[in-house]
C-alpha cells in the first residue's frame, strides 16, 4: 500500500503549544495514534478561539470535522512539547482544510503533518451551509492573505 504524502503549507499562522502527558503514551512508549487525534483536536479548538470562536458557534453556525489525514514524521514521548501550527487552506462553498504541522519543540523535529477537513452546518437542521463571510475574513486576517474561494 502506498504511504500518504502531505506537503507543508508555506506558511502556518497559528501556533500553539501542547505537552505530551503519560496518558497520551502507547504501550510502546510513544505517542499513541488516536492520542495525536486528541492533542490535534486540542490545537484545532485553540485555532478556533483565537479567531474568537468557540466550535459550537462560528458566526451561527456550527463545524463538524469530515476527514482527518496524518503522516507520521517521528515519534513524540513523554514529557516533549509538541509546537502545533496551523493553516487554512482548499476553501471550497461548504468549508476548508486545516493543515497542521507538529513537531518538537526543543529540537524542531518533525512528528506529524496533516490536515483535517472542516464543514459548516446550520444547527437547525443539521444541514452543510456556505463558509460565514465573517468567518473568512478573520481568517485572511490571520493568515494575511485571501482565503476566500471564488465560488463562495
Amino acid at each position: 500500500m502506498p504511504r500518504i504524502q502531505l506537503t507543508p503549507a508555506e506558511h502556518y499562522p497559528f501556533v500553539t503549544e501542547i505537552q505530551i502527558y503519560i496518558s497520551h503514551v502507547n504501550q510502546g512508549g510513544h505517542l499513541d495514534n488516536a492520542q495525536l487525534l486528541a492533542l490535534v483536536s486540542e490545537a484545532r479548538v485553540r485555532f478556533f478561539k483565537s479567531l474568537g470562536y468557540f466550535e459550537a458557534g462560528v458566526e451561527g453556525t456550527l463545524i463538524v470535522v469530515g476527514d482527518i489525514v496524518a503522516q507520521y514524521k517521528s515519534e513524540g514521548y513523554h514529557g516533549e512539547t509538541m509546537r502545533v501550527e496551523m493553516a487554512a487552506a482548499d476553501f471550497n462553498k461548504y468549508g476548508f482544510d486545516l493543515q497542521f504541522r507538529m513537531s518538537e519543540k526543543a529540537t524542531s523535529r518533525d512528528v506529524a503533518l496533516g490536515k483535517i477537513g472542516i464543514v459548516f452546518i446550520r444547527p437547525e437542521n443539521r444541514k452543510v451551509t456556505p463558509i460565514p463571510t465573517a468567518f473568512l475574513t478573520r481568517v485572511e486576517q490571520l493568515s494575511g492573505t485571501s482565503s476566500a474561494p471564488a465560488n463562495c
